[in-house]
């Protein structure tokens, strides 16, 4: 659970990030004017098309953290993301290493031709499929909640890890929208100078998670793991048992 609070909390630090990443898009989106009802639907709709691909992104990062964590490998990959974490905030050049290699790729390309051909509409459904490609822009903090969803180690719990990071940003973009560019460059180098404490600290946070040290909400011990993963197993087991009960009566 508390995992879950950092995903949220990441999103919400992440939301400040964004005012100077995505700011642009937001402060420009072409929303319906005609009253403040319409136009705060129309950023509503922007901003959950962004949270669902977040989503969406937790599923499928989401099923490879489930495989590992089958594999027993979870304790592993939490400690190697964490470590991912950590490194991309020592060492710049991950992230340009990664910008590079997804920025300029065929599908992005085609991703941004369809992005500005929605976001030259100003429909409801243009707004919310605006965001849903928004979502799939790079991003180096997404990145780092994609690597958060796989340490998780499960599939509904990386969707909601993605989920809530989603809704975490929805604050600051939504009143980027209404009030336009209401930060002060004050503040954004602010937030700018604390989002790479923030991220060791969460990259340290999974570090310690895969130690299973057995600090209370930090590090659990490895046999309250153990335990959640004979109960998920028994669970599998009584369904499989559930099913050939069903076929032999069939």
């Amino acid at each position: 659970m508390e995992i879950l609070y950092t995903a949220l909390g990441l999103g919400l630090l992440t939301g400040f990030h964004c005012v100077g990443m995505c700011g642009p898009i937001a402060l420009v989106l072409p929303l319906n004017n005609k009253t403040w009802g319409t136009r705060i639907l129309s950023a509503l709709l922007y901003n959950f098309g962004r949270t669902i691909t977040y989503a969406s992104m937790g599923a499928i990062f989401g099923i490879i953290g489930a495989g590992f964590s089958m594999a027993g490998f979870q304790r592993w990959i939490s400690i190697a993301m964490g470590a991912f974490m950590i490194g991309t905030i020592l060492f710049p050049k991950i992230n340009h290493l990664l910008y590079r290699g997804t920025g300029n790729s065929r599908f992005m390309n085609s991703i941004k031709k369809q992005l500005s051909k929605y976001f030259q509409q100003a429909s409801y459904k243009s707004l919310f499929i605006t965001g849903l490609l928004n979502g799939l822009l790079p991003c180096g903090m997404v990145y780092m909640a994609i690597a958060g969803a796989i340490a998780v180690g499960s599939l509904q719990g990386s969707i909601i890890f993605m989920a809530l990071f989603g809704l975490g940003t929805i604050p600051m973009m939504f009143l980027l929208s209404m009030l336009g560019n209401f930060a002060s460059l004050k503040l954004k180098r602010m937030i700018n100078k604390a989002i790479p404490v923030v991220v060791i600290v969460v990259g340290v946070l999974f570090i310690l998670r895969g130690l299973e040290l057995g600090i209370m909400f930090i590090s659990p011990p490895a046999k309250k793991l153990e335990i959640r993963q004979m109960k998920m197993d028994q669970s599998k087991t009584n369904s499989d048992t559930l099913e050939v009960m069903k076929c032999g009566e069939n």
